[in-house]
């Protein structure tokens, strides 16, 4: 069985990912309670916006004048999502249940694009937001709070912003959503702007041109997929996929789509049309294959207990990207997706869950502080020394979901 990291909890406001190696892995994660910063305006002042810069660019050996301007583009609709967390159990019809924790933030398509940004990539952002206090509170969080480019973005006249509920518990989520489909001019243009990679959500049945455009201009696109409710789980439904550089599927999508019994086993009948396949694997990490070089990785999971899995797949992908567009060996991009992933269920809040360098760096100096530790596992991400910068340029922490929507500039 490979060595894996095992999680505990340390102090408010570092990292609560400190690791302990053990082939038993047993979590804690922060009291929902205790997890809100009490400092958190969506109104940012100029020393606000500095300290949400990225601390570290993963990209900036490669950076050469005519790049593209963008490291990667995306689109999709964002939501408002509303997290109720440190629930006993699931609600039960006819009664009252009180949390001991919520928070509210961009959610959607905003999960995937906060967690790029966060990790230093350029990040531009094509989406509709509704023409009420949600949605400008949604393009302060994600333009201000956390330097996306929105440019590409529009505002829908008299259209409501779609809201999301999910409750977390027992390690899982239930999640009530309610909205209506933008204008079919929204949110996206026609022509994306030049990026060097594109996230796309693949919908079974459906092309969408701008996929084939972006690839035809160079981009390279990494593409994820949600649940057949048709039941057809055919891969020629998904027209798009032979644009794509990479799919990164669960185990069930994966072995559904490709009518095989082993996660494993799928991803590599999955390189018969895609280059590059990533299948997540749940508590047990996730298997990549890459067709063009023969190379396959497996990393297993850091185990957490989790406070909200919210988004956690979204910064697993965005994880991978920023490792693949950096050029690194399969297995470190495998592994540092893990970890970003198993950083962000220890917050709640969807997109704000994310983390970024400062706190990888907290994870990784806290995990070589502690005794005992297996010298396998750290060798596993012993990658990150290279990668960490010795200081950052913002104060700790990142912002976090809060119960509101924002509190008013102090007067």
């Amino acid at each position: 069985m490979p060595d894996r990291v095992r999680e505990r909890t340390v102090p408010a406001f570092t990292v609560s990912a400190a690791a302990q190696v053990s082939e038993a892995p047993v979590a804690s994660a922060r009291e929902a309670a205790d997890a809100t910063p009490p400092d958190v305006s969506f109104a940012s002042a100029p020393a606000e916006r500095a300290r949400r810069r990225p601390p570290a660019d993963p990209l900036a050996a490669l950076r050469a004048p005519d790049d593209p301007p963008w490291d990667v583009y995306l689109t999709g609709p964002v939501f408002l999502d509303i997290v109720f967390t440190g629930l006993d159990s699931a609600p039960v019809r006819g009664t009252e249940s009180w949390a001991r924790g919520m928070g509210s933030s961009p959610g959607g398509v905003a999960n995937m694009a906060t967690a790029l940004a966060r990790l230093g990539l350029r990040t531009s952002l094509a989406a509709a937001f509704g023409d009420d206090h949600y949605g400008d509170y949604c393009r302060d969080a994600l333009a201000r709070g956390e330097g996306i480019d929105l440019t590409p973005s529009r505002t829908v006249p008299g259209w409501h912003s779609p809201v999301t509920v999910s409750m977390a518990y027992e390690g899982e989520r239930t999640m009530v959503s309610h909205g209506h489909e933008a204008p079919p001019e929204e949110p996206g243009p026609r022509y994306p702007p030049r990026a060097r990679a594109a996230v796309a959500s693949l919908t079974p049945g459906a092309r969408d041109p701008w996929i084939a455009r972006a690839a035809a201009a160079g981009t390279r696109v990494f593409a994820d997929v949600g649940w057949d409710d048709t039941g057809a789980w055919d891969l020629t439904g998904l027209p798009d996929l032979a644009h794509c550089e990479a799919f990164l599927p669960n185990a069930e999508e994966a072995m559904r789509y490709t009518g095989t019994d082993c996660p494993r086993a799928a991803a590599h009948a999955l390189t018969g049309h895609v280059p590059l396949a990533v299948v997540t694997l749940g508590a047990d990490g996730a298997y990549a294959v890459d067709r063009r070089t023969g190379e396959t990785a497996e990393v297993p999971a850091i185990e957490v207990e989790a406070l909200d899995p919210t988004g956690a797949g979204d910064v697993f992908v965005a994880g991978f990207v920023t490792g693949t567009l950096a050029g690194w060996p399969l297995a470190d991009r495998l592994a540092f997706a893990g970890l970003t992933a198993a950083l962000s269920v220890q917050e709640f809040g969807g997109s704000l869950s994310a983390p970024g360098w400062s706190e990888v760096a907290a994870w990784w100096r806290e995990v070589r502080s502690l005794t005992g530790q297996e010298p396998a596992a750290l060798r596993r991400y012993a990658f990150l020394a290279d990668l960490l910068p010795d200081e950052t340029d913002r104060p700790w922490p990142l912002r976090r979901a809060v119960p509101t929507i924002g509190f008013r500039e102090p007067q």
